[in-house]
């Protein structure tokens, strides 16, 4: 078994690199759909909205950069193109969504989508003992499932 400089398998280290690449892509995705709706939503609910999806986005742009320096950190080197990223992503494009519900909907589809990428990455960093990759999904998780939970309650949807 060959170990990098971190002292992880470099199969492994690979592997998740490649892995994390995919998050990378649709967390563009769930960025640009955030962009999005912020900008069109309408209606009785935009004062709130619109605040709401901004903080969103600002802190998807945060984990957009974070992803991408934990690629770097493994050794490998982050898609940056919108190229890439369309044939990677998963996350649902919204297109012209300025519905108040449709929005919120969107944001939950996109995070259930993270969400799965970012379990199969846990796992994986977990069988790598690559800690950093572990610690960065566990903390995503959290706070994508409670931003689930918020989006379902403001919906009206139960768990």
């Amino acid at each position: 078994m060959k170990y990098n400089s971190l002292g992880l398998d470099v199969q492994k280290t690979e592997a998740m690199v490649h892995q994390l690449n995919t998050l990378l892509a649709n967390f563009q995705t769930y960025y640009q759909n955030l962009r999005g709706i912020h900008w069109n939503i309408r209606g009785k609910r935009f004062f709130d909205l619109h605040v709401k999806f901004e903080e969103l986005y600002t802190d998807a742009n945060l984990k957009v950069d974070m992803i991408a320096e934990r690629v770097l950190t493994l050794g490998g080197t982050p898609l940056h193109t919108f190229n890439d990223y369309i044939t990677k992503t998963t996350v649902p494009v919204g297109k012209n969504v300025s519905n108040d519900e449709a929005s919120v909907q969107l944001v939950v589809d996109s995070l259930s989508e993270l969400l799965k990428i970012e379990r199969n990455i846990l796992e994986m960093s977990g069988d790598a003992n690559d800690e950093g990759t572990n610690s960065m999904m566990s903390d995503f998780i959290s706070e994508q499932e409670k931003t689930i939970w918020m989006m379902k309650a403001w919906l009206d949807q139960s768990m």
